[in-house]
């Protein structure tokens, strides 16, 4: 029928069913990237599972699932005509279609962008080997690659918007030697990625000589340096290196994650002012820039952007986003260049799935159509009502009874067995899991599969086996068929194994949650939205323009296709969504979405103390002139500004965070200082202030309760199960209880509620006192968790005593390393000297997930928790005795420390230990990194004994080791 439909249709490229159609059914599988396998069935079956299936113990076999049939998905007969691509469907290769032959401009070596042979060289590696017409244009603007205007533009998801960023951004870092560039991202899943990409781009490529810069000396400019002239990438959130100064890189890559000690990137900032370094920043990129309109955390993106427009120093910013409407304000608030482009390079199909049916949404007409015809109860079948593309069959099966769930598993099976790949977002994290599960039962199963891919997804099951927290039993049983799912509920090391085997194709079906829509890059030939809601709300024309904007694989794909899967309830919304146009930007400086009930919006009172904080406004004067170059200035009329900005300072006067003069100069007090130091917003830097204040007159230091609640987040980051609070706390020693008492925690509350409300409730909060009191309850109960973690219970365990998600409590024990650290400088701040050495000693535990004898081992690569532990009563006891091992000897140790023993076959087995031994080999090389910073502390002990006249034939060697056959010295005391 397909045959038939093609020449009357004029079709262009062909759709993912199509193909299928055209292989006769032959369906293949993805055996490695870029090459297709054909599958035959019969013979597979004859042949029976192949060797590396028969070991395998028989829960990994989504084999052994009961399967069931997808339903068909079938032409409409008579269809006439076919819809146009989008508005994002540009894209048509033309004889006249420029190229890096025919336009010079269009190969990153040409002399206009002035870049170093080996960052040219790099990104040809990494795949990008010319440019578009449109970079080229954005890249040419007035000034820019000179660095002397400010940028803001647009461009669709897949659009290639991240290299005109990434060019500026290294072009500044290399014009100077002690150039400084910071990236902001919205999530820590990209500054991850984004790290590792930025490495690999500046790999082999040294720093400019101060010495040298005249034009012209282009080779010579690039000379091979020592390796202090490497360009330094680290990565800024919570739980990887919480304290980072400005001398430790070259290009900082920050989130705005309020979770992860949100405003690292606009405490960098603060922090260079203060000392005086920011002079060596010379840009900053804002990726989803959209995002300024967030009212949780993009009001940062403000307060960092206008501190730098104050400067008055050359610093480039560079604005960008998928999905910017009135581009125009923030070009007028940066004062720079603007650009905004619809080309995508791989031309995107859009659909509307309703009741079984799949109609084309690309056009407006045709979805103006579907808004007023598809619907009508009144409206008779007609020729002018708009007709399907396709038709889903329903299933008779009971789980696939849903209409919109059965559209969801038929579009992703017809996908995969046309050998593609496909991204489903669904609106929760249970609905990941029983989407992934009810697509792998539909799919072949792994004895059916390429020998090639049967291997690649065993050594997926081997590597998440080999994790600290095991394997989860939902991906046990997906992963087989070639299915899996990326949700929160994951560990980032989970994260990371999912996305880069989906990216390579060993797995060919990925459940995302429609949170996660912006902080992955996983691009699919087809994209499923099984409805369009987050959670119980739909989700915004942004959102939903991420969500689509991820379909087309450039240089696999040659087209993109998304299915919006709705149901009966939702289908007039759903319309109306997808044809909304996209919300202007605002500031959020004076509409607080976060606390509408609040009269004084919270963030114009933390723009303000930042600013005076840092002394970079101390008068009248240049506190109206900060004010003047915020967004919101171009956003709001003067008069609502002024009004709120003197209700604002009244405030933080009244809250004793800042005084003012005679004169009306400003100055912040010390509470107000320390709280700008430890990025906490005003209301909870009070709470804060009050809770310490109270601990410095009685500190419980015979236990560790109290040090962990001071370490818990002010934020909520999930629900009080009460039944195992009360659990816990019949458990808590003298200690404990005393802790309990001191913080006015009653234990008849938490009785009362763990009957009444045993798995999660929340307590009354219509009075600040009920608010705070609330709020002291949630820390303790995050507060037991930690407990659980520093005391080396492996994070799956803790998920299961506390009904969490894995990756939830691998994300609270991040936040709370970030939120440690910002609680150690605020003591620090505020003089308590003591309490931040308090505080300081306990972190290292919540880093290591370990007691105090193992804080040592703990920093060696993989060895945490209980993997410390385990080294520890095998003998390897400090990171000397570890540093001269042989990697073979750490195998057993290794082994013992696995989470699941699983029998193995003989091949898999060898196959595992392989790997661990390839681990064992990098423990060792970290841990001797480690042990060579050691040897400095002789220089001390030399000094001291020349101070005071000891012979140095009185010195012993106290610890000593031989490496390599040569004798090392490690710690030198003097005889007594």
């Amino acid at each position: 029928m397909a045959e038939n439909l093609k020449p009357k249709l004029g079709i262009w490229h062909a759709t993912t069913v199509e193909l299928a159609r055209q292989r006769q059914q032959t369906y293949s599988t993805t055996a490695a990237a870029g090459q297709k396998r054909a599958h035959d069935s019969q013979n597979s079956a004859q042949s029976g599972p192949p060797p590396a299936l028969r070991h395998l113990n028989r829960a990994s076999l989504s084999g052994e699932m009961p399967r069931l049939p997808a339903s068909r998905i079938q032409y409409v007969d008579g269809l006439a005509a076919r819809e146009a691509p989008s508005e994002y469907s540009q894209r048509q290769a033309f004889a006249a279609t420029p190229t890096s032959t025919t336009d010079p401009l269009l190969s990153l070596s040409h002399p206009a962008y002035g870049l170093p042979p080996q960052l040219v060289a790099n990104f040809a590696a990494s795949g990008i080997k010319s440019i578009y017409p449109w970079q080229k244009q954005c890249l040419l603007g007035p000034g820019l690659l000179r660095g002397d205007k400010n940028l803001v533009y647009s461009a669709p998801t897949g659009g290639g918007k991240s290299l005109v960023a990434d060019v500026l951004m290294l072009k500044r870092v290399l014009e100077d030697r002690h150039a400084k560039a910071v990236l902001v991202l919205p999530y820590v899943a990209l500054v991850q990625e984004k790290v590792r990409w930025l490495q690999n781009i500046v790999n082999g490529i040294l720093r400019k000589d101060e010495d040298e810069g005249q034009e012209g000396q282009t080779g010579r400019l690039w000379a091979r340096r020592a390796d202090k002239d490497t360009i330094r990438v680290v990565g800024c959130f919570g739980g990887s290196k919480v304290r980072t100064t400005w001398a430790d890189f070259n290009i900082a890559v920050c989130t705005i994650e309020k979770a992860s000690r949100a405003a690292e990137a606009n405490s960098l900032v603060n922090a260079a002012i203060e000392d005086c370094s920011i002079s060596s920043l010379r840009a900053v990129v804002l990726d989803e820039c959209h995002m300024i309109d967030d009212g949780y955390r993009g009001y940062l993106l403000e307060l960092m952007a206008t501190k730098l427009l104050c400067l008055g120093q050359p610093v480039q910013i560079v604005g960008m986003s998928a999905t910017l409407t009135n581009i125009g304000l923030l070009k007028d608030w940066l004062q720079g260049h603007s650009y905004e482009t619809h080309y995508r390079p791989i031309p995107i199909e859009e659909h509307l799935v309703y009741d079984g049916r799949i109609y084309a949404a690309g056009t407006t007409a045709s979805l103006l159509k579907t808004v007023t015809q598809l619907d009508s109860a009144t409206t008779q079948h007609s020729q002018s009502r708009v007709q399907p593309v396709r038709l889903i069959e329903p299933s008779a099966e009971k789980e696939l009874k849903d209409p919109v769930r059965n559209a969801v598993v038929a579009l992703a099976n017809e996908t995969v067995r046309a050998g593609y790949g496909v991204l489903v977002f669904s609106s929760s994290r249970a609905g990941c899991e029983s989407d992934a599960v009810l697509i792998s039962r539909v799919l072949p199963t792994l004895a059916e599969a390429d020998p090639i891919i049967q291997e690649k997804r065993l050594d997926l099951l081997g590597d998440l086996r080999s994790l600290p927290t095991g394997l989860d039993p939902k991906l046990e049983q997906t992963i087989p068929c070639g299915v899996a799912f990326h949700q929160a509920g994951l560990t980032t090391e989970e994260q990371e194994l999912v996305a880069k085997t989906y990216d390579q194709g060993v797995l060919k079906v990925c459940v995302a949650t429609c949170s996660l829509a912006a902080g992955i890059n996983l691009p699919a030939r087809r994209v499923i939205l099984h409805n369009a809601r987050m959670g119980r709300d739909l989700v915004g024309p942004g959102m939903l323009r991420q969500m689509r904007g991820r379909a087309g694989r450039k240089g696999k794909d040659e087209v993109g296709e998304t299915y919006l899967c709705c149901r009966q309830s939702d289908l007039e919304a759903v319309v109306d969504l997808m044809h909304a146009d996209l919300p202007e930007l605002s500031s959020c400086l004076i509409s607080d979405k976060r606390r509408i009930q609040r009269q004084v919006p919270v963030p114009t009172r933390r723009a303000l103390l930042e600013i005076i904080a840092i002394r970079l406004a101390t008068s009248r004067e240049s506190l109206d002139d900060y004010v003047s170059k915020t967004l919101l200035a171009y956003s709001a009329e003067p008069e609502s500004i002024q009004e709120h900005v003197e209700a604002s300072i009244a405030d933080l006067q009244k809250m004793e965070f800042i005084t003012i003069d005679d004169y009306d100069n400003f100055q912040a007090t010390l509470l107000g200082k320390a709280i700008v130091a430890s990025s906490l917003d005003p209301e909870d830097g009070i709470f804060i202030h009050d809770e310490l204040k109270k601990a410095l007159q009685a500190f419980v230091l015979d236990g560790e309760m109290h040090v962990l609640y001071n370490f818990t987040p002010v934020q909520d980051l999930g629900v009080i199960n009460w039944k195992v609070f009360w659990n816990e706390m019949q458990k808590l020693d003298d200690s404990g209880f005393r802790v309990l008492h001191f913080l006015g925690l009653k234990p008849v509350v938490v009785d009362n509620m763990q009957v009444f409300f045993p798995r999660g409730s929340t307590l009354k909060e219509t009075t600040p006192e009920e608010k705070e009191a609330a709020r002291r309850y949630h820390r303790f109960y995050l507060a037991l968790q930690l407990r659980d973690l520093c005391n080396e219970m492996p994070i799956h365990r803790v998920a299961q005593k506390y009904d969490m998600p894995r990756g939830s409590v691998q994300t609270l024990a991040q936040t709370c390393q970030g939120f440690a650290a910002g609680m150690i400088k605020f003591c620090e701040t505020m003089g308590w000297g003591a309490m931040a050495a308090a505080l300081d000693h306990f972190s290292g535990r919540l880093k290591a997930g370990a007691r105090s004898d193992l804080l040592a081992l703990a920093k060696i690569t993989f060895v945490k928790s209980r993997t410390a532990r385990i080294f520890w009563d095998n003998g390897f006891k400090t990171v000397a005795v570890v540093a001269n091992a042989d990697p073979k000897e750490l195998l057993p140790v290794l082994m013992q420390a696995q989470p699941n023993k699983v029998r193995l076959g003989a091949k898999d087995e060898q196959k595992f230990r392989e790997k661990l031994l390839a681990k064992a080999r990098i423990i060792t090389d970290s841990a001797n990194r480690i042990w060579r910073e050691q040897p400095s502390r002789v220089i001390p002990v030399l000094q001291m004994c020349l101070a005071n006249r000891i012979p140095l034939q009185r010195l012993r060697c106290n610890k000593s080791l031989r490496k390599n056959g040569e004798l090392l010295i490690l710690w030198l005391v003097p005889v007594r």
